[in-house]
């Protein structure tokens, strides 16, 4: 009978080990043999994986740099000036030409006056910097590309803005006797004595609605300090030679050149030119103005 007992104790102990055994194992910390099934990771385990790091994806072919990496590359240097065309001291048509072309892009307000100055140089230096090229002042084919790029062929009037035209072929009737030759096409007044061209300087004329008569005419009246009646605003070196339209020296014209316009009269802004003019022409002498 005691045997039967401990038989049946020791047997419902063995089950009881079968039954518990794993959970008692984890309980207590164990380390079971991985079976087949927990030896593959599992989709879960997969999409818990860390992501790739910056350092990590940086390596792909499609990896953008990371910030740390743009910002310690050196920017990209300006690129070698070309080969010069036009440098500090230069003049001629080109220079007037490059002069009307940096007016259009508001590098320049000056001139265009042909000569390659220290107005010129600035607004080069400007321009170049602007546009990432090395400032040195000097137009060179590299700026002379991008400049063209950007601007239009200068028509004659943007060549010269502020005067210095060559003076436009006499009309026919001033290559006789004493004339004040005054083209409007050239705005340029012509002292002559039979055909010889003795002086010449810009002039400025009325607007379209006081319009410089056209015509030929003659000096009839002569006034050194004169001050008009009109306007009363003085008319130095004056020489009436139409009612009241006279050829006159003007500080509005040297100071603003052809951003203004006369009463109708013809303006003369070399002060040294018209004074010298008014001191050798004669009453009566003949005045031209033409196209």
């Amino acid at each position: 009978m005691r045997t039967a007992v401990i038989r049946s104790t020791l047997a419902a102990t063995g089950v009881l080990a079968l039954v518990g055994g794993c959970t008692a194992q984890a309980v207590e910390g164990g380390s079971p043999a991985p079976s087949a099934a927990s030896a593959t990771p599992s989709a879960a385990s997969k999409s818990a994986s860390p992501a790739p790091s910056a350092s990590t994806a940086a390596s792909g072919d499609d990896a953008k740099p990371s910030g740390s990496a743009s910002a310690s590359a050196s920017p990209t240097a300006p690129p070698e000036p070309g080969r010069t065309l036009w440098a500090a001291g230069d003049e001629g048509p080109q220079v007037r030409e490059l002069q009307a072309r940096l007016r259009q892009v508001a590098w320049l307000f000056d001139g265009p006056t042909g000569t390659y100055g220290a107005s010129t140089v600035k607004a080069v230096e400007g321009f170049q910097g602007k546009r990432g090229l090395r400032r040195t002042g000097t137009t060179d084919t590299v700026t002379w590309q991008r400049l063209l790029r950007m601007t239009h062929e200068p028509s004659r009037d943007e060549l010269y803005a502020s005067g210095g035209r060559p003076a436009a072929k006499p009309d026919p009737r001033c290559m006789t006797g004493r004339v004040l030759c005054i083209s409007k096409t050239s705005r340029t007044l012509s002292w002559m004595i039979d055909g010889k061209r003795l002086m010449t300087t810009d002039v400025r004329f009325g607007s379209q609605y006081t319009p410089t008569r056209e015509g030929v005419f003659h000096v009839n009246f002569k006034s050194r300090d004169h001050v008009s009646t009109i306007y009363h605003t003085p008319m130095p070196y004056a020489m009436f030679f139409s009612g009241g339209q006279a050829v006159h020296y003007s500080s509005d014209f040297a100071a603003r050149g052809y951003a203004g316009a006369s009463h109708g009269c013809v303006n003369v802004r070399d002060k040294a030119k018209i004074a010298s003019l008014f001191d050798q022409v004669r009453t009566g002498d003949k005045v031209v103005v033409y196209w």
